[in-house]
């Protein structure tokens, strides 16, 4: 079951402000300790997941990440339905804002239903576990000609107790102008929602597109598990 209390208690416009201004927002306290822990846990049960990807392999970096197979575990797939319509609400007024004729649903499933028309049937929430040493590069996560433009991923580790470093970092780049990076504090069960390959930025002349990446720095000791809710699936 998901923790509604918190979905419940979540101030969308101050969300959407952050989203605006920088193309990341924190949700804090998405999940408590203990739905941190559990999902966590998640990461030893083989038959949960459909593939499993180690980084240092094909070059992402160092670590590793399993993707979960239908059906997903509740707590993930109440997690992925009840953020969607909100977010949907967002990523409609950036499609208009990039004069994109593409509009999203108000539902996940009904949303889920045009990403299987279209042969993307695989899903995409994932777990991912960094030891020390590990790091993700730089990416942007498309999975084929479908995507929904934002994304969540909720540290499910304690930084106090449980790893030192691994930090997420999110870059935005305008046309003709070098990256900006920023370093995205979170907490034990934190969520950060993050634009996944662009978002409207405010130019001169109007909204000009500004592409994003993310990434996660250098595991300098323990170990750092994190949840990534995508809300189109891969094909």
């Amino acid at each position: 079951m998901t923790d509604t209390p918190a979905l419940a208690a979540i101030d969308w416009n101050a969300i959407a402000g952050q989203l605006d201004s920088g193309g990341h927002a924190v949700i804090p306290g998405l999940l408590s300790r203990e739905r941190c822990a559990a999902v966590a846990a998640l990461y030893g049960e083989e038959a949960r997941f459909r593939k499993r990807i180690v980084m240092g392999r094909h070059g992402y970096g160092s670590g590793e990440y399993q993707y979960f197979a239908y059906p997903l575990p509740g707590e993930v797939a109440a997690l992925r339905a009840g953020l969607y319509p909100p977010l949907a609400a967002i990523a409609n007024r950036w499609q208009a804002a990039l004069d994109r004729e593409t509009r999203f649903p108000d539902s996940h499933d009904a949303y889920l239903e045009r990403c299987h028309a279209a042969g993307q049937v695989r899903p995409t929430p994932l777990l991912l576990r960094y030891r020390e040493g590990d790091y993700n590069r730089l990416h942007q996560d498309v999975y084929g000609a479908l995507l929904f433009p934002l994304q969540v991923i909720v540290l499910l580790s304690d930084p106090d107790r449980d790893f030192e470093g691994g930090e997420l970092i999110v870059t935005e780049q305008r046309v003709r102008m070098q990256s900006r990076a920023e370093v995205v504090p979170l907490r034990q069960g934190d969520a950060a929602v993050i634009a996944v390959r662009d978002r409207p930025g405010q130019g001169a002349r109007g909204p000009v597109k500004m592409a994003m990446r993310h990434g996660v720095s250098r595991v300098r000791s323990g170990e750092r598990h994190t949840l990534g809710i995508i809300f189109h699936d891969a094909s």
